[in-house]
């Protein structure tokens, strides 16, 4: 692992992880629907749905394989997203405020447009305003694959852009979660997770570079999390934010930073396990008898909008407005068009718009099958059309010399930092 940890950029290893992953997850996507609309939907419903226990907390009953995928492999992928969100903001393109400013601005209007647009659709039925984060998440694994089947046609600036604004993006769903999806809180639970946290501070402090001690400690801080009430994915963020980072700036990863060898060794089973597992658990929705009608509904309509047409307008608006009153560079080597494709495909909420959908509405199986309608169809329309725009648009003048020298610079250093303070 050292030599490959020297010799490899994290970001190529990243985004290729993240680009074969991607197709992995449409597979398993497309693959549940297939099977929640033959003749095995019986064995898929009772398969994910029966009680296997045991009973780890009251509020959720018996174990199911669903709950096992949910609350617990999924907090290994939230373990992930953490470990990159924390490596980009402390060792990555993230670091200083100049760089966060385009993505963080985009982030945020791709956030609020598609929540706001979701409460003005869904307000004509009463009881859904619970579910207006489903459209604001953005799905980096589906969207990195999308523009992997594009090869060179998609500028890597774009695939630099869309996977810093998803990495802002999912902070901003961590916090929802946390804050927005929870009713009750355990406060002893809550007090033994701080003491696990405090646990692991300490060891950061002292200079402990061994993972299982962390490792250890993040299991623990997984099941207090869990009786606290608040969501135990969230664990595993918070766990990646006491992980030891060794900072390498302009430079590929120390081989002995904790971070990094975590990152590395957990992101090919999230890729190609956790996130296509998740996919096939919770996209599987019977269409059979649906019409125009169901389609149209409030719910699935508001989810559908929000990430359609929303996550264009907040991210390509927010760029656009950035570049205009000069609080930022408009991304080298790209049109004004690719750019606004690329905003389109933000729009594909996948993963973490089911995840959400599911939180939302606890104990309403019929409004969460619903909020699935809403997100295969906002984030099929948001890939097919970007997708599309991206396939014919043409190449920016300066493309090709850019092209180059970005490719350069990841070879080196994953980080490109030196190219985007240029930029």
């Amino acid at each position: 692992m050292t030599q490959n940890l020297k010799r490899g950029s994290a970001l190529r290893a990243f985004l290729g992880n993240e680009a074969a992953g991607g197709i992995c997850l449409m597979a398993a996507a497309a693959l549940a629907l297939i099977v929640a609309n033959g003749p095995l939907w019986d064995l898929y419903h009772h398969t994910l749905h029966a009680p296997t226990g045991p009973v780890l907390t009251e509020k959720l009953g018996p174990m199911t394989a669903h709950l096992w995928i949910n609350d617990g492999l999924m907090a290994i992928f939230f373990l992930l997203v953490g470990l990159e969100i924390k490596r980009e903001f402390v060792d990555g393109r993230l670091v200083t405020w100049e760089q966060r400013r385009l993505p963080f601005l985009a982030a945020a209007a791709g956030m609020a447009v598609p929540a706001i647009l979701y409460l003005l659709v869904s307000s004509r039925a009463p009881g859904l305003a619970n579910g207006w984060a489903i459209p604001a998440a953005t799905d980096i694994a589906f969207a990195i694959g999308v523009l992997a089947l594009l090869g060179k046609r998609a500028p890597t600036s774009l695939k630099l852009f869309l996977t810093t604004v998803a990495i802002v993006d999912d902070m901003g769903a961590v916090a929802i979660i946390a804050v927005a999806y929870t009713a009750e809180i355990n406060t002893l639970a809550l007090g033994a997770a701080a003491a696990v946290l405090a646990a692991m501070h300490v060891l950061g402090k002292s200079g402990v570079l061994k993972l299982w001690p962390y490792l250890i400690l993040a299991a623990c801080l997984w099941y207090a999390i869990l009786l606290s009430g608040v969501h135990a994915t969230i664990a595993g963020v918070l766990a990646a934010a006491m992980i030891p980072v060794v900072k390498t700036p302009g430079a590929p990863d120390a081989p002995h930073s904790p971070l990094h060898r975590l990152e590395h060794a957990i992101a090919p089973w999230v890729a190609f396990g956790i996130v296509p597992l998740f996919g096939f658990a919770n996209a599987g929705v019977s269409l059979a008898g649906m019409g125009v009608d169901d389609i149209l509904a409030p719910l699935p309509l508001g989810i559908a909008a929000g990430l359609f047409i929303g996550k264009q307008i907040g991210i390509f608006g927010a760029v656009w407005a950035a570049v205009r009153f000069g609080m930022a560079s408009k991304l080298r080597g790209a049109t004004w068009l690719q750019i606004y494709a690329v905003s389109m495909l933000c729009g594909i909420g996948f993963t973490m718009s089911l995840f959400i959908g599911a939180l939302a509405f606890p104990g309403q199986p019929e409004l969460i099958e619903e909020a699935k309608i809403g997100v295969l169809l906002g984030s099929l329309l948001s890939a097919i059309t970007g997708y599309a725009i991206l396939r014919f648009a043409p190449q920016a003048s300066d493309r090709w010399q850019e092209e180059a020298a970005k490719q350069r610079e990841i070879a080196v250093d994953g980080d490109v930092q030196h190219l985007e303070e240029r930029g």
